[in-house]
């Protein structure tokens, strides 16, 4: 069994709970089978930026597709060059919440393709809702809603792809989502999203296994109504959690049945404010407060993933994961992590996951719509 390297000095937090040496750990690896391309990630801030480029190297990542802030689109590039590009997205830090998504996003999505975006994210996660109560318009979340249509034909006018969120974890349905009057249930989510797959007919990437990891047998449905639909692997927590779960030979049936449709992704977040000097970009800027732990914060999300598709490692994930505790308050604390089961994915698999579906799907794209 695979046995992780620890360093008996390094200091152990929430996306180092056992003390790995996430150096170490890239060696040990060594370089996976086919150069890594991560379709899903969020690079805001020139130094945290360089931290970036640094764990990606390690660990054999050779292209990030980011959703960048736009006023951070041209530092992360000039730390990034040819490595990164960009998916368009509002800008969601705007204090004018309402504007930044309606005519904002509009506006936003413009200057990313000027910019060399050819992907649009629509979020539409079940909380949207809350949002647009806040901002007084229920029109401009969900897939139905009369903006988020809007920016969908300016997209496909642009010649622009499109990302998902569109479900969260079942522990967010069991703990937060409970009111179904106002949220619906975890399957309602999904009908916005087949009737955009069936009136959009623009390649698709839904977020984070489409939102339903725990469910292999529905995604299995929802890929074979819709062609032009496909997944990432991202939000590294949650895959963790619910991949492990699958039998090895489950999850490699599914994958060898999608092959070319499933893609690598790992919603890393970085932030010059995970360095300490209040500067960068605000999201979840309280992960980490130093440079070694925005490293290790960063870090410890690819070391996560490819042990968990690489190995047959068993043992604790190193990531606290909330979640438990949200569900089980009684049982798990704050650090508490679950366990993370390596499935061992055969090579031809990690090639397709890695990097082939991403070749197949996105460099195709941006060739075919320069």
């Amino acid at each position: 069994m695979t046995t992780p390297t620890q360093k008996p000095t390094q200091k152990k937090s929430a996306s180092n709970r056992i003390g790995l040496d996430y150096r170490a750990e890239a060696e040990r690896l060594g370089a996976p089978v086919v150069p890594i391309t991560d379709a899903h990630s969020h690079i805001n801030g020139e130094q945290a930026a360089k931290i970036y480029r640094i764990i990606a190297r390690l660990y054999g990542v050779e292209m990030t597709y980011s959703m960048t802030q736009l006023d951070q689109v041209d530092a992360v590039r000039g730390v990034l060059g040819d490595s990164v590009r960009f998916i368009a997205v509002p800008s969601y830090i705007d204090p004018d919440g309402g504007r930044a998504f309606k005519e904002g996003f509009l506006e936003n999505i413009q200057a990313f393709h000027d910019k060399g975006s050819r992907m649009v994210k629509f979020w539409a996660a079940p909380r949207s809702k809350d949002y647009a109560k806040g901002f007084g318009d229920m029109s401009c979340f969900g897939l139905d809603g009369e903006w988020v249509q809007r920016a969908m034909e300016l997209g496909e006018s642009l010649g622009m792809m499109f990302m998902t969120h569109i479900a969260d974890p079942d522990t967010w349905f069991a703990a937060k989502y409970t009111d179904t009057q106002w949220y619906g249930t975890k399957a309602e989510q999904y009908l916005p999203l087949e009737r955009a797959l069936d009136q959009r007919a623009v390649p698709w990437l839904a977020a984070h296994m489409g939102g339903w990891p725990e469910d292999l047998e529905f995604l299995d449905g929802l890929l074979s109504r819709h062609d032009n639909l496909n997944l990432d692997t991202s939000a590294t927590k949650w895959m963790v959690r619910e991949l492990s779960k699958h039998p090895a030979e489950a999850l490699a049936e599914f994958l060898e049945k999608w092959k070319g449709r499933v893609l690598f992704g790992s919603d890393i977040v970085t932030t010059d404010d995970h360095l300490g000097d209040g500067t960068g970009h605000r999201e979840k800027g309280a992960q980490a407060t130093t440079g070694a732990e925005a490293f290790d914060l960063y870090a410890s999300r690819y070391w996560a993933l490819r042990t968990l598709f690489e190995t047959d490692y068993e043992g604790r994930s190193p990531i606290a994961d909330p979640d438990l505790m949200m569900v089980e308050p009684d049982k798990y604390g704050v650090t508490s992590a679950p366990p993370l089961a390596g499935k061992k994915l055969p090579a031809e698999l990690l090639r397709s996951v890695y990097q082939g579906a991403a070749a197949d799907l996105l460099d195709r794209w941006w060739v075919q719509h320069p």
